[in-house]
């Protein structure tokens, strides 16, 4: 996917989710992924997607952000594969699925008001399924981090 095309999706998306803040994007390779999930969740696994979120907006800079998301490529490679639609859509629902958690959605907490709303944003999309959903159609299982640890999540910022 080039990175216009990212950047135009990356717009779509934060004006579906009603997020008027800027959103950057990095997709790398799953080693840099563990690498950040050991950094910022004690985590040592890669994993498809991290969401970090600025600072409450009183406590940013002049820049407006929401926040950062970091994907991985072999992740989404693999699961586009098995899935049967291409890494550059399985991308597109991981930056979906970022850009809620940057909204302040946390599928983990909310009794089901994200994957709601990540179904609603990917029609709207026209994505291929959800994050949420798909893993809840393979598993049929309320979701926690203990039975799926390797779920995205909503990672902490990190304080001194």
């Amino acid at each position: 996917m080039s990175s216009s095309t990212l950047e135009r999706f990356v717009s779509r998306a934060r004006r579906a989710v009603n997020l008027p803040d800027a959103v950057n994007v990095l997709v790398t390779n799953s080693r840099e992924l563990r690498s950040l999930n050991r950094r910022f969740r004690g985590e040592d696994k890669p994993t498809d997607v991290l969401s970090f979120p600025a600072l409450p907006a009183e406590q940013r800079p002049m820049k407006r952000i929401a926040g950062e998301l970091a994907i991985s490529a072999d992740i989404a490679r693999e699961n586009a594969n098995r899935l049967g639609h291409t890494p550059a859509e399985e991308i597109k629902i991981l930056v979906l699925h970022g850009i809620l958690h940057l909204a302040g959605f946390d599928h983990e907490q909310d009794e089901g008001e994200m994957a709601r709303k990540e179904n609603q944003l990917r029609l709207q999309l026209k994505l291929a399924t959800g994050l949420i959903e798909r893993t809840r159609a393979q598993d049929r299982q309320p979701l926690n981090r203990k039975s799926h640890p390797n779920l995205p999540f909503h990672a902490k910022r990190k304080t001194a």
